[in-house]
């Protein structure tokens, strides 16, 4: 009995260091690809191309499997009932791989369909290119989803590090294609070609990685197609609705990628750029928390002011500790947003002139960051309930308003107050921050008649201030900088005088930046007696005290 506290307490940790260590290595293929492929309409391409298969994933993947699978078998396990967990555990394989399938084989006939409405900007040679790599692409992405089944079954087992640093393994896989193909002189097109068949083995790698720590916790695996079980029906029922929910949200994506096309060549690429900095700290903390409290919460789900009192307790920490890592993360994409791209992304054919665009983008998502943590805690909370249907109920609102939204500020309003074409870009993910809030406050308020009124985390206006003034800080050592040593030369873009001297390397300026900035923020934390900052600084002092 003894172990399964530190368990339970561990588990955002393992998750944590598993999806930082993916992140870190993400970011080191996204400087890899940009190096060698940049912003320009090649890497559009393969971006869409990417981004098209991906609805398999989406739709069946991580996501979906959480809501659905998770909380029956972690609900079985919990009570001792092992061999219907292995029961519903091979069910689900089963059925998983043939929905699976029949999706890759539908998928490949009907690529040039996809390709067409979801980037209909995309025309001759650059449709050419994303009906090809679209093709190559689909098979790895179907390999993801049974990797997101091996996830379902580790987690719910408490073993939660692996399947968080799997992704690494396809990371690597990309990284290593890029720098051999690179270096025997691929560009443009062709590289493109190489790279996506690097992408489907990085895919299989992942999947295989994780297989045997899943056949060792499995008992007596057999997979099937039955659905005699009544446990199996039920996660097949939760599954639909989640299915229902995530293909939503898809068509949220998929339509700020329509709308992307329109604007400009680079503002598809730069839009997946700026998401994949977004999305570190909503996946370090808001993804990494709402793993760990998933299978915890969903063997402790039940009638009873007892059980209620447990859930909402463990919500409102884990909402807490969101809030505090994920706040400062929004007004640093917001202020100094150019310091951090141009460290993570400036080299070879991405350019200053890239950092400063991605930046506009940076601050668009900096809007939604705290929401989009915050409703994947509140959501995690609805499954764990076994209650699908209500997320699925506010995910239809935020993408029909969002659409609508996004529409007018990306494409109508830039014309309308005299900004370039091309800054429509940044108001896509600043129209889907908005509709964000809206969700996770309604999740948060319809939590109330199931587990007791849910608070927002304590002291958010301590943590926006100290954010801000952090944030502040770091803006006026880049000016400083930029003032001494000279702003960028050549630089077209809109307000382009601010960005970074060009005499010091990116990565120095951001160390010159971003060490203030988080000095300043832990300081202003830690004096106003965040628990959070003094539980931080007290992990530090120990580690030094050894």
């Amino acid at each position: 009995m003894s172990a399964r506290p530190a368990a339970r307490g561990s588990g955002a940790l393992f998750v944590a260091a598993g999806i930082l260590a993916s992140k870190l290595v993400g970011l080191v293929r996204e400087r890899v690809f940009a190096h060698y492929l940049g912003n320009g309409i090649v890497a559009a391409v393969f971006k869409a191309a990417l981004r098209i298969p991906n609805f398999l994933q989406n739709l069946f993947g991580e996501g979906v499997l959480s809501g659905s699978f998770i909380p029956v078998y972690a609900g079985l396990l919990g009570k001792g009932d092992s061999k219907e967990a292995d029961r519903v555990a091979g069910a689900v394989f089963g059925l998983l791989a043939l929905a699976t399938s029949v999706m890759v084989a539908v998928g490949l006939l009907a690529t040039p369909l996809f390709v067409d409405t979801i980037a209909p900007g995309f025309e001759g040679e650059a449709r050419s290119m994303a009906i090809q790599l679209v093709r190559i692409l689909f098979p790895g992405t179907g390999m993801l989803v049974m990797s997101a089944w091996c996830l379902g079954v580790l987690n719910s087992h408490r073993k939660f590090l692996l399947s968080y640093l799997a992704p690494v393994v396809w990371n690597a896989a990309i990284i290593t294609t890029l720098v051999v193909a690179g270096m025997r002189g691929l560009t443009g097109a062709p590289l493109a070609e190489v790279l996506a068949y690097g992408v489907v083995a990085g895919c299989l790698l992942q999947f295989l990685v994780q297989v045997p720590s899943v056949m060792k916790v499995l008992g007596h695996f057999r997979p099937t197609l039955s659905t005699a079980s009544e446990s199996v029906r039920q996660v097949l029922r939760s599954f639909t609705t989640v299915v229902l929910g995530r293909g939503v949200v898809q068509i949220s994506a998929y339509v700020d990628t329509s709308y992307a096309s329109l604007i400009a060549d680079r503002a598809l690429s730069t839009l997946t750029y700026a998401q994949t900095i977004y999305l570190i700290p909503v996946s370090l903390f808001g993804m990494a928390i709402s793993a760990a409290e998933l299978p915890e919460m969903s063997r402790a789900a039940g009638a009873g002011e007892e059980v209620a009192g447990k859930l909402r307790a463990r919500l409102e920490a884990g909402a807490r500790r969101i809030a505090f890592f994920v706040v400062p993360s929004s007004a640093a994409l917001l202020l100094i947003g150019d310091v951090v791209a141009g460290a993570l992304l400036q080299t070879g054919r991405f350019t200053a002139s890239d950092t400063r665009y991605l930046w506009y983008v940076l601050m668009g998502s900096s809007v939604g960051l705290v929401a989009s943590a915050l409703g994947r805690l509140y959501a995690s909370t609805f499954y764990a309930l076994k209650d699908t249907r209500t997320p699925l109920r506010f995910a239809v609102i935020r993408v029909v308003v969002g659409a609508a939204l996004a529409w007018f500020l990306a494409l109508r309003l830039p014309g309308l107050v005299g900004l370039p074409e091309y800054l429509g870009t940044a108001f896509l993910p600043l129209a889907g921050g908005l509709m964000a809030w809206f969700e996770a406050q309604m999740l948060r308020r319809t939590l109330a008649p199931r587990i007791g009124h849910v608070r927002m985390p304590e002291g958010m206006p301590k943590l926006w201030g100290a954010a801000i003034a952090a944030g502040l800080t770091g803006l006026g050592v880049k000016v400083a900088l930029t003032k001494v040593l000279g702003p960028m030369p050549g630089v077209t873009e809109w307000g382009g005088s601010l960005l970074p001297p060009p005499n010091l390397h990116p990565l120095l300026v951001f160390l010159a930046v971003v060490l203030p900035f988080g000095a300043v923020y832990f300081g202003i934390t830690g004096a106003l007696g965040i628990p959070e900052a003094k539980s931080v600084l007290q992990r530090v002092l120990r580690r030094r005290a050894r």
